[in-house]
């Protein structure tokens, strides 16, 4: 074994020296990977360090005030907020990638118009999304600040997202899955949905998560749509702050900064069990493979 390990790494030596350049990439790779994982553990061990000593039962009181600065009507604004905003974007960026991928033509010119203008959305910076919800919803609709406005915009900003990983997940599906079942007597819409769709499932749920962390972590387009107002919501046209909003008044006022790095402690939580759940709803829907 050692004999064969000393001959694997003369090679590797020896294709080295035919070729440098692939040395200077293989130690910038590690760089940037060692880099990128030290920046990763930086920022979760600031956060636990200076937010977990100043948890407390209080911050999770059901009612917030000046006294608890309760982040539990924050938790609850963010689930909300996200199924909503889910509820709307998943199911029209899906039918959407499966219209361009499995019914319209590849010549179409309309598809590639299509898919430059997602890339394009996804592009634009979260403030204009949430000036154009403020214009959109909360002027000419008349619905002000409220959790229906801030979710429609969550949908309109995820979706470009959603309808390009969905789309990409369908191109990865082999054809021969498409050509055996049609050779079964199975209809396109029978195939889309029993054979295309189960075996994209990892692709689609790994864009909705990337959704999911995108509306988790969202403040600018909720500032101008859904408001900062401190409780539960009476309904989805009254106000209401998620969590990451939470955080950024609690930072901007100056008096509850210590509150403010717990609330980045939970969001940091809350967003490690989305995906240890969503991987494993993936892991589920794969058969357990």
């Amino acid at each position: 074994m050692e004999s064969i390990n000393q001959i694997t790494l003369g090679q590797k030596l020896k294709s080295y020296e035919k070729h440098p350049q692939s040395l200077l990439l293989l130690i910038l790779v590690i760089l940037a990977a060692v880099l990128t994982f030290g920046v990763m553990i930086f920022l979760v061990g600031y956060i636990i360090v200076s937010g977990v000593p100043h948890l407390s039962l209080k911050l999770f009181a059901w009612e917030y005030n000046s006294h608890n600065v309760s982040m539990m009507p924050a938790i609850f604004n963010t689930v909300t907020m996200t199924l909503l905003s889910l509820a709307f974007a998943v199911p029209i960026g899906i039918f959407s990638a499966i219209y361009l991928v499995e019914y319209a033509k590849r010549s179409n010119r309309l598809v590639s118009i299509i898919r430059v203008t997602a890339e394009t959305l996804a592009g634009i910076p979260s403030i204009v999304y949430g000036l154009f919800g403020f214009l959109m919803f909360s002027i000419a609709f008349g619905w002000g600040y409220s959790m229906l406005a801030g979710s429609l915009t969550l949908a309109i900003m995820i979706l470009p997202l959603i309808m390009r990983t969905t789309e990409e997940a369908l191109k990865s599906v082999p054809d021969s899955y498409r050509e055996g079942s049609f050779a079964l007597g199975a209809g396109r819409l029978r195939t889309v949905f029993h054979i295309v769709l189960p075996a994209a499932v990892p692709g689609i749920l790994a864009g909705i998560i990337l959704g999911i962390g995108r509306i988790v972590g969202e403040t600018a387009a909720l500032i101008y749509t859904a408001g900062t107002v401190a409780g539960i919501p009476h309904n989805l046209l009254s106000s209401g702050r998620t969590l990451s909003v939470h955080m950024f008044a609690l930072l901007s006022e100056g008096l509850y900064v210590e509150q403010a790095h717990a609330t980045a402690v939970v969001l940091l939580l809350m967003v490690v069990f989305i995906n240890a759940l969503s991987g494993a709803i993936a892991h589920k829907l794969q058969g357990g493979r």
